[in-house]
């Protein structure tokens, strides 16, 4: 029942969001994933990921079925194109196969399975469906905070980011430093997120053909509230991020019309009192919180009960997506802080509610909610504050961070199932 309710409610945010879109004119999130069963969609390595995540319900000789004819579907779709003429000039010439695949197991669950092996299937498919649906609705999402939400408060989070120094235009300097090398290996990190969640994910799950069931929680569950709260939170606070309100735009978005002035990344702005300040209706409100800051640390919390290679992923890709969020100017070091701590709240609730309610779960996400918030209303009605005492609020907010780790780690520990103590064998009197 909890699956099937969890179903109805996604379609039904699926279908208000493909209304909203239409609203504006532009195809909704059920429309665009409809359109790449046929064209070319818009990221390849989603598709295939989603999957791989569908194939963690099929057998080992079912997988190798499933992916060879995906490549073969897609190397079809390519034939035909060529054959006809037909350049792809936006999205990537792959993936449709893997949509294919997904879509026919969805088929074969209803009419060639029954019970137990059609659930489960459905579930695998549902999985697999979710994760492609999440990316399109966020990018609805997007769509919706920049046409809803005319002035952004981006002058308030750069004000209050003076009270940890400006990582943001440090970062950007320090990027722009390294060259071409740097900057595509962080830009591939950022936009490829989900992928590496995949394959944390798909560990997770490796036991689910042999044990024909899914385990409590897993990384999913988490990539995928994050991904349906967060822009809430964008309606609330809307911010573009520093390479907009302060710089030359990206994307063919923003820009010097909108911006405050061209500062980012060479001059951090000056300490004057914030403004809501109107922009353009292109560019995502999408900054506060950092939501690849959340999904990242998801996948870092994740990652740990890996192998070491797995454990080593997961910081890399930590560590890599604070840099790119930074040295890009998507993001402002509060938006960071306030990233962690969402992150950190929603997965202590999920885990709560996976192993049931207890004093220290319902603490840790009352606290984790309570610092969020806080930080929030810090970061709109006290950035002058902040940024005229950052050698007060620059550690009073690295230090609500830290409790909220410290929090989750302890908590952690706690629920972490105890090893049975090992019966040593009773002495034997030698024989005479």
């Amino acid at each position: 029942m909890l699956w099937v309710a969890a179903g109805v409610v996604a379609l039904g945010f699926l279908v208000a969001l493909e209304i909203a879109a239409r609203r504006y004119g532009l195809p909704g999130p059920i429309t665009n994933q409809v359109l790449e069963v046929i064209f070319p969609p818009k990221s390849g390595f989603l598709l295939y990921a989603s999957m791989a995540l569908m194939m963690v319900v099929l057998p080992r000789r079912q997988r190798f079925i499933a992916a060879g004819s995906a490549i073969g579907i897609d190397v079809a779709f390519l034939l035909v194109r060529w054959a006809v003429g037909t350049k792809v000039t936006d999205g990537h010439p792959f993936g449709n196969g893997a949509l294919w695949v997904i879509l026919g197991y969805a088929v074969i669950a209803v009419t060639r399975r029954t019970g137990q092996e059609r659930v489960l299937l459905l579930k695998g498919v549902g999985l697999g469906l979710l994760l492609v649906a999440g990316r399109k609705a966020g990018d609805v999402w997007l769509l919706i905070t920049s046409k809803t939400r005319p002035a952004v408060l981006d002058q308030y989070a750069a004000t209050a980011d003076h009270a940890l120094g400006n990582p943001s235009w440090l970062a950007g300097r320090i990027v722009r430093a390294t060259g071409p090398i740097g900057a595509h290996v962080l830009d591939y990190v950022y936009i490829q997120l989900a992928v590496a969640a995949v394959i944390v994910a798909v560990y997770q799950l490796r036991n689910v053909a042999v044990e024909r069931r899914f385990p409590g929680h897993h990384l999913v569950r988490t990539f995928l509230v994050i991904g349906i709260l967060g822009p809430a939170i964008y309606m609330i606070f809307p911010v573009v991020g520093p390479v907009f309100a302060y710089g030359t735009g990206a994307f063919g978005t923003g820009g010097p019309h909108w911006a405050v002035a061209n500062l980012w990344p060479d001059t951090p702005p000056p300490i004057n009192t914030p403004h809501p300040m109107p922009f353009d209706e292109t560019t995502p409100r999408n900054c506060m919180p950092s939501l690849h800051t959340a999904w990242a640390t998801a996948i870092f919390v994740h990652s740990r009960t890996g192998p070491r290679i797995l454990r080593f992923a997961g910081a890399f890709w930590l560590i890599a997506t604070l840099c790119a969020t930074l040295g890009f100017g998507y993001h402002y070091g509060v938006d960071l802080v306030a990233g962690v701590v969402f992150a950190l709240t929603i997965e202590a609730a999920l885990r709560s509610l996976e192993r049931g309610w207890d004093r220290s779960g319902i603490q840790l996400v009352t606290f984790g909610a309570t610092v969020f918030a806080v930080l929030l209303v810090s970061y709109r009605y006290m950035p002058m504050e902040m940024a005229k005492h950052p050698w007060v609020f620059g550690p009073l907010v690295i230090l609500a961070l830290t409790s909220v780790v410290r929090g989750y780690v302890r908590n952690i520990k706690l629920w972490a199932p105890k090893a049975a103590p090992v019966r040593q064998p009773e002495p034997q009197p030698e024989p005479v």
